[in-house]
């Protein structure tokens, strides 16, 4: 299967005609995700339409924020991990094939609950305030789980299996998924606590756009850096192998080490109860 990071010497199309060669790549060697993934860009779209249509509140924020937030992150989230797993080998390919559909079946349940309780001008998190309210956050949670276990399934073939591409890349690809996992993790200490804030409740003053307290901890915020591992650090792990051969691989371990103590600090800061920014 073709890998679809440009490791070898290829011509440069400008960047438009590249990323739509990419992409149209990437539907052809995992539908599945790159499907789910069009339709979180087709919502993030719809949010973004009704943002300055619809001016209710929920939780201090505008209600179609949220959605549009999860949309965007999904559609990374499902075309990072598809682009990924096209690079495991051909014997590993029908497993990516059963995973994919789960975890896409996992992103579609969750941000169509988003966007029904954005819909319905209610927190579509932690909230359990009627039966139909719990009904459809503990159905997301079951996909949340569903989903997490695939993810730790990939990270099963991506170590079984060596992926193609230089060894930095490798290294990036394995552990990104892993630090993506820890970051999927602190999403229990949100669901237990049944808010993201900690010292204050949720809804209070936050940074422009992303919403993170700026006057309590915010877990948010270690959770959100732990996720994107997914991205940093095969891309970290490209790089050093295109610009740093040699020592692609301890550097990649390096970065990584510095990534994963940066999650760390950020969630003692946030279960300390201390802002990331201070707000006057």
């Amino acid at each position: 299967m073709e890998t679809l990071l440009p490791f070898a010497a290829r011509p440069t199309p400008t960047a438009l005609p590249a990323a739509a060669g990419a992409l149209r790549i990437l539907h052809r060697a995992n539908p599945a995700l790159s499907g789910a993934g069009w339709l979180h860009v087709g919502l993030a779209a719809l949010a973004l339409a009704l943002l300055p249509l619809d001016h209710r509140l929920v939780a201090g924020a505008l209600v179609w924020i949220k959605p549009l937030k999860f949309a965007l992150s999904g559609a990374a989230y499902l075309w990072t991990l598809g682009w990924l797993l096209a690079d495991l080998p051909a014997t590993a390919q029908r497993a990516v094939r059963r995973l994919s559909g789960g975890v896409a079946l996992s992103m579609v349940v969750e941000i169509v609950v988003i966007f029904m309780q954005a819909g319905r001008g209610v927190s579509s998190h932690y909230n359990a305030s009627s039966a139909l309210n719990g009904l459809l956050f503990g159905l997301m949670g079951i996909f949340i789980v569903l989903n997490t276990v695939l993810a730790a399934w990939a990270l099963y073939l991506a170590w079984r299996y060596r992926p193609h591409g230089p060894a930095g890349y490798v290294w990036g690809l394995r552990l990104g998924l892993l630090v993506f996992l820890v970051g999927s993790a602190l999403g229990g200490f949100m669901i237990h606590a049944h808010q993201h804030t900690v010292g204050a409740p949720d809804g209070g003053p936050g940074l422009p756009g992303l919403g993170w307290s700026t006057v309590a901890g915010d877990l948010r915020i270690a959770h959100f850096l732990g996720l994107h591992a997914l991205q940093a650090l095969p891309l970290l792990g490209w790089a050093l192998s295109r610009w740093a051969p040699r020592r692609a691989v301890a550097g990649t371990w390096l970065g990584t080490a510095l990534y994963a103590a940066a999650v760390g600090a950020l969630l003692l800061g946030a279960l300390a109860g201390r802002p990331l920014w201070a707000g006057h």
